[in-house]
């Protein structure tokens, strides 16, 4: 069904949406898209952070105690 919409379709619902909402709604309402997405992106590179960092927590030194009274002394 959407594979028929070409440029002049689109054209058409753009120029409905335009005057159906206004320029300043559709604006406002770009605005707060682009913040969400900035938003969602920073929850994304946290939670990789966070997940990075849990991850390097777990990590345990595998090292023979010999090996390690060895470096000691």
């Amino acid at each position: 069904m959407l594979n028929n919409i070409g440029l002049p379709g689109l054209l058409l619902i753009a120029v409905v949406v335009l005057v159906l909402f206004g320029r300043g709604k559709i604006s406002s309402l770009m605005g707060e898209v682009g913040k969400g997405i900035t938003a969602f992106k920073k929850g994304v590179n946290d939670g990789t952070k966070e997940i990075e960092d849990a991850t390097a927590e777990d990590a345990r030194d595998v090292t023979p105690e010999t090996e390690k009274e060895k470096d000691k002394a």
